[in-house]
Protein backbone atom coordinates (compact mmCIF):
# COMPACT_ATOMS: atom_id res chain seq x y z
CA UNK A 1 0.00 0.00 0.00
CA UNK A 2 -0.65 2.35 -1.65
CA UNK A 3 -1.03 1.59 -5.35
CA UNK A 4 -0.35 5.09 -6.71
CA UNK A 5 3.00 6.60 -5.71
CA UNK A 6 5.08 9.51 -6.98
CA UNK A 7 8.29 11.40 -6.31
CA UNK A 8 7.09 14.21 -4.05
CA UNK A 9 10.10 16.36 -4.96
CA UNK A 10 8.65 16.87 -8.45
CA UNK A 11 5.06 17.67 -7.40
CA UNK A 12 3.35 20.99 -6.62
CA UNK A 13 3.68 21.84 -2.92
CA UNK A 14 0.88 22.74 -0.55
CA UNK A 15 1.05 26.41 0.40
CA UNK A 16 1.83 27.26 4.00
CA UNK A 17 -0.46 29.05 6.45
CA UNK A 18 -1.01 32.81 6.46
CA UNK A 19 -1.00 34.85 9.68
CA UNK A 20 -4.80 34.95 9.65
CA UNK A 21 -5.28 31.16 9.25
CA UNK A 22 -6.59 29.18 12.20
CA UNK A 23 -5.93 25.49 12.91
CA UNK A 24 -8.96 23.25 13.20
CA UNK A 25 -9.16 21.70 16.69
CA UNK A 26 -9.93 18.00 17.17
CA UNK A 27 -13.40 17.48 18.59
CA UNK A 28 -13.33 13.69 18.89
CA UNK A 29 -11.38 10.53 18.09
CA UNK A 30 -13.33 7.28 17.82
CA UNK A 31 -12.38 3.69 17.06
CA UNK A 32 -14.43 1.97 14.37
CA UNK A 33 -15.99 -1.38 15.31
CA UNK A 34 -15.23 -4.41 13.16
CA UNK A 35 -17.85 -6.39 11.28
CA UNK A 36 -18.68 -8.21 8.06
CA UNK A 37 -20.38 -7.02 4.88
CA UNK A 38 -21.95 -8.61 1.81
CA UNK A 39 -21.05 -12.27 1.37
CA UNK A 40 -18.79 -12.09 4.42
CA UNK A 41 -15.79 -9.81 3.88
CA UNK A 42 -14.29 -8.09 6.96
CA UNK A 43 -14.74 -4.35 7.41
CA UNK A 44 -14.10 -1.58 9.91
CA UNK A 45 -17.19 0.62 10.36
CA UNK A 46 -15.23 3.85 10.25
CA UNK A 47 -18.07 6.13 11.37
CA UNK A 48 -19.24 3.98 14.29
CA UNK A 49 -20.10 6.05 17.36
CA UNK A 50 -20.02 9.43 15.56
CA UNK A 51 -23.10 11.65 15.42
CA UNK A 52 -24.86 12.10 12.08
CA UNK A 53 -24.56 15.88 12.45
CA UNK A 54 -20.76 15.65 12.65
CA UNK A 55 -20.61 13.43 9.55
CA UNK A 56 -23.09 15.30 7.29
CA UNK A 57 -23.03 15.00 4.22
CA UNK A 58 -21.46 11.54 4.68
CA UNK A 59 -23.64 8.63 5.73
CA UNK A 60 -21.45 5.57 6.09
CA UNK A 61 -17.89 4.36 5.46
CA UNK A 62 -16.32 0.90 5.58
CA UNK A 63 -12.62 0.10 5.40
CA UNK A 64 -12.59 -3.22 3.54
CA UNK A 65 -9.64 -5.31 4.66
CA UNK A 66 -6.64 -4.86 4.76
CA UNK A 67 -6.48 -8.65 4.42
CA UNK A 68 -4.34 -11.26 2.71
CA UNK A 69 -6.87 -13.76 1.37
CA UNK A 70 -6.13 -17.43 0.89
CA UNK A 71 -7.42 -19.10 -2.32
CA UNK A 72 -11.21 -19.35 -2.22
CA UNK A 73 -11.63 -16.78 0.57
CA UNK A 74 -12.34 -13.45 -1.22
CA UNK A 75 -15.94 -12.27 -0.85
CA UNK A 76 -18.01 -9.39 -2.18
CA UNK A 77 -21.70 -8.53 -2.46
CA UNK A 78 -24.43 -9.99 -4.62
CA UNK A 79 -26.87 -7.82 -6.61
CA UNK A 80 -28.63 -5.26 -4.40
CA UNK A 81 -30.46 -1.91 -4.73
CA UNK A 82 -29.65 1.68 -3.74
CA UNK A 83 -31.54 4.97 -3.85
CA UNK A 84 -30.95 8.53 -2.66
CA UNK A 85 -27.15 8.79 -2.34
CA UNK A 86 -23.79 8.06 -4.00
CA UNK A 87 -21.44 5.13 -3.34
CA UNK A 88 -17.71 5.68 -3.70
CA UNK A 89 -15.45 2.60 -3.83
CA UNK A 90 -11.70 3.27 -3.65
CA UNK A 91 -9.39 0.29 -4.13
CA UNK A 92 -5.92 0.63 -2.64
CA UNK A 93 -4.78 -2.96 -3.14
CA UNK A 94 -6.47 -5.83 -4.93
CA UNK A 95 -9.31 -5.90 -7.45
CA UNK A 96 -13.08 -5.45 -7.30
CA UNK A 97 -15.45 -5.93 -10.24
CA UNK A 98 -18.53 -3.70 -10.52
CA UNK A 99 -21.66 -3.91 -12.66
CA UNK A 100 -24.98 -2.05 -12.45
CA UNK A 101 -28.42 -2.04 -14.03
CA UNK A 102 -27.80 1.21 -15.95
CA UNK A 103 -24.80 0.03 -17.97
CA UNK A 104 -22.00 1.05 -15.63
CA UNK A 105 -19.22 -1.27 -14.63
CA UNK A 106 -15.63 -2.33 -14.81
CA UNK A 107 -12.68 -3.52 -12.77
CA UNK A 108 -11.54 -1.31 -9.89
CA UNK A 109 -7.88 -1.87 -9.06
CA UNK A 110 -4.60 -0.28 -7.89
CA UNK A 111 -5.73 3.13 -6.70
CA UNK A 112 -8.84 3.41 -8.90
CA UNK A 113 -12.23 4.67 -7.76
CA UNK A 114 -15.73 3.90 -8.94
CA UNK A 115 -18.28 6.59 -8.18
CA UNK A 116 -21.88 5.50 -8.53
CA UNK A 117 -24.75 7.96 -8.23
CA UNK A 118 -27.69 5.77 -7.19
CA UNK A 119 -30.09 8.71 -7.42
CA UNK A 120 -33.61 7.54 -8.36
CA UNK A 121 -32.65 3.89 -8.06
CA UNK A 122 -30.13 1.34 -9.27
CA UNK A 123 -29.13 -2.30 -8.85
CA UNK A 124 -25.46 -3.22 -8.64
CA UNK A 125 -22.95 -5.84 -7.63
CA UNK A 126 -19.39 -5.55 -6.31
CA UNK A 127 -17.41 -8.76 -6.17
CA UNK A 128 -13.80 -9.94 -6.42
CA UNK A 129 -13.12 -11.22 -9.95
CA UNK A 130 -12.92 -15.00 -10.39
CA UNK A 131 -9.14 -15.01 -10.76
CA UNK A 132 -8.68 -13.27 -7.37
CA UNK A 133 -11.07 -15.71 -5.69
CA UNK A 134 -9.13 -18.63 -7.16
CA UNK A 135 -5.67 -17.29 -6.32
CA UNK A 136 -6.25 -15.29 -3.17
CA UNK A 137 -4.18 -12.19 -2.51
CA UNK A 138 -4.12 -8.78 -0.87
CA UNK A 139 -7.42 -6.90 -0.67
CA UNK A 140 -7.80 -3.39 0.75
CA UNK A 141 -10.25 -0.63 -0.07
CA UNK A 142 -12.83 1.82 1.18
CA UNK A 143 -16.51 2.31 0.46
CA UNK A 144 -18.02 5.69 1.29
CA UNK A 145 -21.70 6.72 1.10
CA UNK A 146 -22.28 10.40 0.24
CA UNK A 147 -25.77 11.76 0.85
CA UNK A 148 -27.70 13.63 -1.84
CA UNK A 149 -29.83 16.68 -1.02
CA UNK A 150 -33.58 16.36 -1.46
CA UNK A 151 -33.44 18.10 -4.85
CA UNK A 152 -31.05 15.41 -6.17
CA UNK A 153 -32.51 12.27 -4.56
CA UNK A 154 -34.14 11.31 -7.86
CA UNK A 155 -31.27 12.30 -10.14
CA UNK A 156 -30.58 9.97 -13.05
CA UNK A 157 -28.22 7.14 -12.01
CA UNK A 158 -24.64 7.66 -13.15
CA UNK A 159 -21.31 5.81 -13.06
CA UNK A 160 -17.82 7.32 -13.06
CA UNK A 161 -14.63 5.31 -13.41
CA UNK A 162 -11.59 7.17 -12.04
CA UNK A 163 -8.32 5.39 -12.74
CA UNK A 164 -5.50 5.72 -10.22
CA UNK A 165 -3.35 7.71 -12.62
CA UNK A 166 -6.08 10.34 -13.03
CA UNK A 167 -6.05 11.63 -9.45
CA UNK A 168 -4.41 14.99 -8.75
CA UNK A 169 -1.13 14.68 -6.84
CA UNK A 170 0.30 17.19 -4.36
CA UNK A 171 3.19 17.16 -1.89
CA UNK A 172 3.32 18.68 1.58
CA UNK A 173 5.44 21.79 1.94
CA UNK A 174 8.34 19.69 3.32
CA UNK A 175 7.97 16.95 0.67
CA UNK A 176 7.32 14.31 3.34
CA UNK A 177 3.72 13.61 2.39
CA UNK A 178 1.96 12.64 -0.85
CA UNK A 179 -1.67 13.71 -1.28
CA UNK A 180 -3.93 12.09 -3.89
CA UNK A 181 -7.03 14.22 -4.55
CA UNK A 182 -9.86 11.99 -5.76
CA UNK A 183 -12.65 14.57 -5.66
CA UNK A 184 -13.07 18.18 -4.65
CA UNK A 185 -10.40 20.81 -4.16
CA UNK A 186 -7.30 21.08 -1.98
CA UNK A 187 -5.27 24.29 -2.13
CA UNK A 188 -6.67 25.18 -5.54
CA UNK A 189 -5.94 21.74 -7.01
CA UNK A 190 -9.01 19.75 -8.09
CA UNK A 191 -9.52 15.99 -8.27
CA UNK A 192 -11.33 14.28 -11.18
CA UNK A 193 -14.44 13.08 -9.32
CA UNK A 194 -17.69 14.89 -10.23
CA UNK A 195 -20.05 15.15 -7.26
CA UNK A 196 -23.61 16.37 -6.69
CA UNK A 197 -22.84 17.26 -3.09
CA UNK A 198 -19.80 19.56 -2.63
CA UNK A 199 -17.14 17.41 -0.95
CA UNK A 200 -13.40 16.79 -0.83
CA UNK A 201 -11.94 13.27 -0.73
CA UNK A 202 -8.18 12.65 -0.63
CA UNK A 203 -5.73 9.92 0.40
CA UNK A 204 -2.40 10.95 1.96
CA UNK A 205 0.76 8.99 2.69
CA UNK A 206 2.85 10.70 5.38
CA UNK A 207 6.38 9.45 5.94
CA UNK A 208 7.64 8.80 9.50
CA UNK A 209 8.24 12.07 11.33
CA UNK A 210 6.69 14.19 8.55
CA UNK A 211 3.82 16.66 8.91
CA UNK A 212 0.91 17.37 6.58
CA UNK A 213 -0.70 20.78 7.07
CA UNK A 214 -3.49 21.42 4.57
CA UNK A 215 -5.80 24.35 3.87
CA UNK A 216 -9.42 23.23 4.20
CA UNK A 217 -12.67 24.83 3.05
CA UNK A 218 -14.18 26.67 6.01
CA UNK A 219 -17.69 25.75 4.83
CA UNK A 220 -16.89 22.02 4.96
CA UNK A 221 -16.68 19.68 7.91
CA UNK A 222 -13.35 17.86 8.28
CA UNK A 223 -12.65 14.19 9.02
CA UNK A 224 -9.40 12.20 9.04
CA UNK A 225 -9.53 8.40 9.05
CA UNK A 226 -6.38 6.34 9.63
CA UNK A 227 -6.08 3.48 7.14
CA UNK A 228 -2.69 2.35 8.42
CA UNK A 229 0.05 3.46 10.81
CA UNK A 230 0.01 5.87 13.73
CA UNK A 231 0.58 9.53 14.42
CA UNK A 232 -1.22 12.58 15.79
CA UNK A 233 -3.76 15.15 14.65
CA UNK A 234 -4.66 18.74 15.37
CA UNK A 235 -2.80 21.68 16.89
CA UNK A 236 -2.13 19.89 20.20
CA UNK A 237 -1.10 16.58 18.62
CA UNK A 238 -3.74 14.10 19.80
CA UNK A 239 -2.64 10.51 19.22
CA UNK A 240 -4.38 8.49 16.53
CA UNK A 241 -3.85 5.06 14.95
CA UNK A 242 -5.20 2.57 12.44
CA UNK A 243 -9.00 2.25 12.48
CA UNK A 244 -9.62 5.58 14.21
CA UNK A 245 -11.50 8.65 12.96
CA UNK A 246 -10.80 12.25 13.97
CA UNK A 247 -13.58 14.84 13.72
CA UNK A 248 -12.32 18.42 13.53
CA UNK A 249 -13.94 21.67 14.58
CA UNK A 250 -14.05 24.90 12.54
CA UNK A 251 -11.00 26.60 11.10
CA UNK A 252 -8.84 27.03 8.00
CA UNK A 253 -6.31 24.18 8.13
CA UNK A 254 -5.89 20.51 9.12
CA UNK A 255 -2.69 19.10 10.64
CA UNK A 256 -1.69 15.41 10.61
CA UNK A 257 1.71 14.24 11.92
CA UNK A 258 3.17 10.78 11.30
CA UNK A 259 4.84 9.04 14.20
CA UNK A 260 8.62 8.88 14.02
CA UNK A 261 8.53 5.08 13.98
CA UNK A 262 6.06 2.83 12.17
CA UNK A 263 5.63 -0.93 11.93
CA UNK A 264 7.78 -2.65 9.30
CA UNK A 265 4.72 -3.88 7.40
CA UNK A 266 3.15 -0.41 7.52
CA UNK A 267 6.07 1.92 6.88
CA UNK A 268 4.08 5.20 6.65
CA UNK A 269 0.96 6.82 8.04
CA UNK A 270 -1.92 6.40 5.55
CA UNK A 271 -5.00 8.59 6.03
CA UNK A 272 -8.20 9.48 4.23
CA UNK A 273 -9.11 13.18 4.35
CA UNK A 274 -12.83 13.88 3.97
CA UNK A 275 -14.98 16.96 4.13
CA UNK A 276 -18.18 18.31 2.67
CA UNK A 277 -20.78 21.00 2.89
CA UNK A 278 -23.44 19.82 5.36
CA UNK A 279 -26.86 19.29 3.77
CA UNK A 280 -28.78 19.76 7.04
CA UNK A 281 -31.90 17.89 5.94
CA UNK A 282 -33.73 15.03 7.67
CA UNK A 283 -32.16 11.62 6.98
CA UNK A 284 -34.18 8.41 7.01
CA UNK A 285 -32.10 5.35 6.20
CA UNK A 286 -33.34 1.82 5.80
CA UNK A 287 -30.64 -0.54 4.59
CA UNK A 288 -29.64 0.51 1.06
CA UNK A 289 -32.07 3.46 0.87
CA UNK A 290 -31.25 6.96 2.18
CA UNK A 291 -34.17 9.38 1.94
CA UNK A 292 -35.72 12.35 3.77
CA UNK A 293 -38.84 10.69 5.23
CA UNK A 294 -40.30 7.33 6.22
CA UNK A 295 -42.87 7.58 3.42
CA UNK A 296 -40.05 7.94 0.87
CA UNK A 297 -38.42 4.79 2.26
CA UNK A 298 -41.69 2.90 1.80
CA UNK A 299 -41.92 4.29 -1.73
CA UNK A 300 -38.35 3.13 -2.44
CA UNK A 301 -39.14 -0.39 -1.25
CA UNK A 302 -42.32 -0.49 -3.35
CA UNK A 303 -40.44 0.75 -6.44
CA UNK A 304 -37.69 -1.81 -5.93
CA UNK A 305 -40.17 -4.66 -5.49
CA UNK A 306 -42.00 -3.50 -8.62
CA UNK A 307 -38.79 -3.68 -10.68
CA UNK A 308 -38.43 0.08 -11.23
CA UNK A 309 -34.69 0.14 -10.39
CA UNK A 310 -33.77 -1.50 -13.68
CA UNK A 311 -32.99 -5.11 -14.54
CA UNK A 312 -30.01 -7.34 -13.88
CA UNK A 313 -28.21 -7.66 -17.24
CA UNK A 314 -28.49 -10.99 -19.14
CA UNK A 315 -24.81 -11.88 -18.72
CA UNK A 316 -24.53 -10.43 -15.25
CA UNK A 317 -21.62 -10.81 -12.88
CA UNK A 318 -22.23 -13.22 -10.03
CA UNK A 319 -20.18 -13.91 -6.90
CA UNK A 320 -17.57 -16.55 -7.79
CA UNK A 321 -16.90 -19.55 -5.60
CA UNK A 322 -14.20 -22.18 -5.88
CA UNK A 323 -16.54 -24.83 -4.47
Amino acid sequence: MPAITADTLTLPRVTGPTPSDTERPVRSITTGPRGYEGEGFPVVRAFGGVSAAALDPFIHMDQMGEIEYQPGEPRGTDWHPHRGFETVTYMIDGRFAHQDSHGGGGLITDGATQWMTAGSGILHIETPPAELVDSGGLFHGVQLWVNLPKKDKFAAPKYQSIEGGEVKLLASDDGGALVRIIAGDVDGQAGPGATHTPITLAHATIEPGARLNLPWNRDFNALVYVLSGRGSVGPVGRSIEQGQLAVFGPGDRITVDAGGSQDSNRPALEVLLLGGKPIREPVFQYGPFVMNSKSEIIEAMDDFNAGRFGSIPPNALRPHSTS
